[in-house]
């Protein structure tokens, strides 16, 4: 277990650089175990979450290690084994091993995963999606899933689910018929997840659509090099960040194509701020509150909803956040209000912010990866001291983050009790 310890009320300046996107590395990971050769994986974050879905390809019989920056997945001796281990139990995104391994070895049997309680994410979408081209499950604390046969040639997924989208595009990778896919994800993951295959052999059209078509390929490159793109949260984060403190910030390494729903929001708050070369730089200002609607994307995503809500306590006015996605998402509101925001849940998907408020520190738990980086954010801008227990989720999907803080000025430490 460890515990942050930070002293707020400073400004910050400087660069911060954004690492490669968790959500990318996680499905791209899964995927190379399907040509059973060596994947060469440039820019993957060092975060819990990939530890711990390498830790599963270890288990596997998978060879992982890191040289000079990259991280090399060799599958070639891979096996097929329960996967009954606690791991699997942690990690949301062991989800995505069921679509690999039931076209790979025609049988799959798992745990349920774990992962943050930010609400309802029932696994039923990815189930239910395989079970139209032909796959059989036993539902129960343990799944277990076999292969037989193609029955269908085309899925309409129920929600466009990203992991439910990738689970499809991984199990079909290896299937020589085109499937159709409609209604999929059309997040920057699973856009990187399909060039990723593309790169092995497999044939994908409506690539960044809800439409996609795929013909597998049973003969995969037996070795590939991929680089995984900027994190957009991470990026959003670190406006966020920017924004609550009233700092001059340089973002570095960032899409920009990827945030275009924050910048709308940018926009609404009065931020000032410059886009240019794969770099954000934002000037301090003081912003005024908004509305904040997540959605799908290319809308305002859900994972930012946390860092904006900590903004929006540091802007003047109300602020109105409608997360229709998670119903314990709120969960971090009330530690802000236990610092002293002005703030409501009104019910599972609506919270209501007024600010500005002065905060004070406190001592608070993360409750999950967002959740935890609010509160960081909450901590940096509140008077006196705060201590976030349970700093360890915010590991799950942060590369460093109390390094490049302190790069920013920030001043907090990383302890272990």
């Amino acid at each position: 277990m460890s515990y942050l310890v930070i002293k707020g009320g400073h400004k910050l300046s400087g660069r911060i650089k954004v690492s490669g996107s968790k959500n990318t590395a996680l499905p791209i990971i899964a995927a190379s175990i399907l040509n059973k050769g060596i994947n060469i994986l440039y820019n993957v974050p060092k975060i819990l979450d990939v530890y711990c879905l390498l830790d599963i390809l270890k288990y596997l019989g998978c060879k992982v290690y890191w040289k000079n920056g990259k991280l090399i997945i060799d599958s070639s001796k891979i096996s097929n084994k329960e996967l009954l281990i606690d791991e699997v139990k942690r990690l949301r995104a062991s989800i995505i091993l069921i679509g690999p391994l039931l076209t790979l070895f025609k049988e799959v049997t798992t745990f349920r995963p774990g992962g943050d309680i930010i609400g309802a994410r029932s696994i039923s979408v990815h189930l239910n999606s395989l079970k139209e081209l032909g796959c059989e499950f036993e539902e129960k604390e343990v799944i277990k899933g076999v292969f037989k046969k193609l029955e269908n040639d085309t899925v309409i997924m129920k929600e466009s689910s990203v992991t439910g989208t990738e689970t499809l595009l991984l199990f079909t990778s290896l299937i020589p018929k085109k499937i159709k896919i409609r209604l999929a994800a059309t997040e920057p993951s699973v856009v990187s997840l399909c060039k990723f295959l593309q790169k092995l052999g497999v044939k994908i059209k409506g690539i960044g659509t809800p439409f996609l078509e795929i013909i597998g390929n049973k003969k995969l490159k037996k070795k590939v090099e991929f680089k995984i793109p900027p994190d957009p949260i991470e990026a959003g984060t670190y406006i966020a960040l920017a924004g609550a403190t009233k700092s001059n910030l340089v973002i570095e390494n960032i899409n920009e194509d990827e945030l275009d729903a924050v910048f709308v929001i940018m926009k609404e708050m009065g931020f000032k701020y410059e886009v240019l070369n794969k770099k954000i730089k934002i000037k301090s200002n003081s912003l005024k509150g908004t509305k904040i609607q997540v959605g799908l994307y290319p809308k305002f995503p859900s994972d930012l909803q946390p860092p904006f809500g900590a903004l929006a306590t540091q802007a003047e006015g109300v602020t109105l956040i409608h997360d229709w996605m998670y119903e314990n998402r709120f969960s971090y509101i009330n530690e802000l209000i236990y610092m002293g925001a002005n703030a409501e849940i009104l019910d599972p998907h609506r919270a209501i912010i007024i600010g500005p408020s002065l905060l004070k520190g406190k001592e608070i738990r993360s409750l999950d990866i967002r959740a935890g980086a609010a509160l960081v954010i909450a901590g940096l801008i509140a008077e006196g001291e705060t201590i976030i227990y349970e700093a360890e989720k915010i590991d799950r999907g942060y590369e460093n983050l109390v390094e490049k803080l302190k790069g920013i000025g920030a001043k907090i430490e990383k302890l272990e009790k």
